[in-house]
């Protein structure tokens, strides 16, 4: 259902180079029934998926650290970010995604994936919804290095972690992503680990 009052008038794209920089003008009915015009920027990278690997047996999570820019140019002194297996959907489903991310990155082949829920993650700029998946792991089901892959520029380190440790990083500050903090938590909060 649309809402009625909000009325985009235009949209110019500022760039579409990577993913596309939307400048968005539109109205907005206020509460007192007046309109006002008002113009913001929102980046469309698409939708994506990201999981948490967890094994029960030996209290470990699999997470992954690999350079990321953003974080680089705004204070992370090595842009290396530990986080959760995560990829854009590319017209895929959102489970198909994840099992096929999980593969590339981190080495394991998942068969069932359980998603736990859906979020926006920076809603004020970016139009992306992130689809949160948990799937439990063993050794079997390791099949390969990970790493991502070498066509998409793509250097991952697998780290596997006890789940203790991984929590306690989010208070030293050595993991600092926010997708990630929500898988770790939600596995406390619901007592998975």
């Amino acid at each position: 259902m649309q809402n009625p009052n909000i009325n985009i008038v235009k949209t110019d794209i500022l760039s579409d180079n990577w993913y596309t920089l939307n400048k968005v003008t539109f109205t907005v009915r206020k509460k007192d029934g007046s309109t006002e015009t008002q113009s913001r920027e929102a980046y469309d990278r698409g939708n994506g998926a990201v999981i948490l690997l967890y094994n029960k047996t030996s209290h470990t999570v699999i997470l992954t650290r690999q350079f990321r820019l953003p974080t680089y140019i705004n204070g992370n002194a090595t842009g290396m970010l530990i986080e959760a297996c995560a990829g854009l959907l590319d017209n895929d489903n959102p489970e198909d995604c994840i099992r096929r991310e999980t593969e590339e990155e981190t080495g394991y082949k998942i068969s069932k994936a359980e998603k736990i829920f859906e979020a926006y993650m920076s809603p004020g700029s970016v139009t992306e919804i992130l689809y949160f998946f948990i799937a439990e792991y063993s050794n079997e089901m390791k099949i390969n290095d990970g790493g991502g892959l070498e066509e998409e520029g793509e250097n991952i380190e697998v780290l596997e972690l006890p789940f203790d440790k991984a929590l306690s990083m989010i208070d030293t500050g050595d993991i600092k992503d926010a997708k990630t903090i929500m898988l770790l938590q939600h596995l406390r909060i619901k007592g998975i680990l």
